[in-house]
């Protein structure tokens, strides 16, 4: 007899880059919740990352580890630390990018913009994932099961504001999530991008207009801004069996402002 997928983690080990605030912090207390033992990935912040790591053991568990996810041999050590102290790596969450601030009246134009400036947020939101997918793959072709969600943005689909190094480097990150979900599809690894619009309260939208904020929530029809645990649900979904036949997807969480 077949059972129902649920949305139970129970067993399963996580990886959420980025995780020790906002967002990736929403998304790993989710995670824990299910049951899943989560490796709170973290840059800098030692106290916010502990802070995060303590509410994951109310769950499944957490373990708070610091790497910069664009140094491909710090990745190499954190994922060969979870596999010896685990054996097993389930989930891939890579929600890690360069720092960004989502102000209009600060962003620069395409002509004010230097290569550096687009360098960055590729490192950030490209480079990252694969360094961090390179190194997890192994473990999970050998169990013959995965799940990587990349965190997009849907500006990518409705660029409303022109953040062109932000979302060009998410525009090939979806890319480049599409074309490992082709490859890895026969190994039993599914990759996925969760695409949220503004989400606050966050760094990144701190700084943005309240008048900007308004516009977004009178052109939603949910008439009103994401918030992080609205992206948690959504990588919770894809990090479950519910999803067993979700593959290649974008799935957008920002309360109808994009609409396919």
């Amino acid at each position: 007899m077949n059972h129902a997928p649920t949305l139970n983690l129970q067993g399963r080990v996580a990886l959420v880059t980025g995780a020790g605030r906002g967002i990736g912090a929403a998304i790993a207390q989710a995670l824990a919740q299910a049951g899943a033992l989560v490796v709170v990935n973290y840059l800098r912040n030692a106290t916010a990352a502990a802070q995060v790591e303590a509410a994951c053991q109310q769950g499944g568990g957490g373990w708070a580890y610091q790497a910069d996810v664009t140094d491909a041999q710090a990745v190499h050590d954190m994922v060969q630390a979870v596999l010896g102290e685990t054996g097993r790596l389930d989930v891939l969450v890579n929600n890690a990018f360069a720092p960004y601030e989502f102000n209009p009246e600060a962003r620069r134009s395409f002509a004010e913009l230097g290569w550096a400036d687009m360098q960055s947020q590729l490192d950030g939101a490209v480079r990252s994932s694969f360094t961090v997918c390179q190194s997890v793959l192994p473990a999970m072709r050998t169990r013959g099961q995965g799940s990587i969600i990349n965190i997009s943005s849907d500006l990518v689909q409705r660029p409303g504001v022109p953040y062109h190094d932000y979302t060009t480097a998410k525009a090939a990150l979806e890319g480049m999530s599409r074309n490992l979900a082709q490859e890895l599809g026969p190994m039993g690894v599914r990759v996925n991008c969760v695409a949220p619009g503004l989400v606050y309260p966050t760094d990144a939208s701190r700084s943005t207009p309240e008048a900007v904020k308004d516009w977004l929530i009178a052109q939603t029809p949910m008439r009103r801004l994401t918030q992080p645990q609205d992206v948690a649900g959504a990588v919770l979904f894809l990090a479950s069996d519910l999803s067993a036949m979700v593959t290649g997807q974008v799935l957008v969480v920002d309360g109808g402002l994009v609409m396919r």
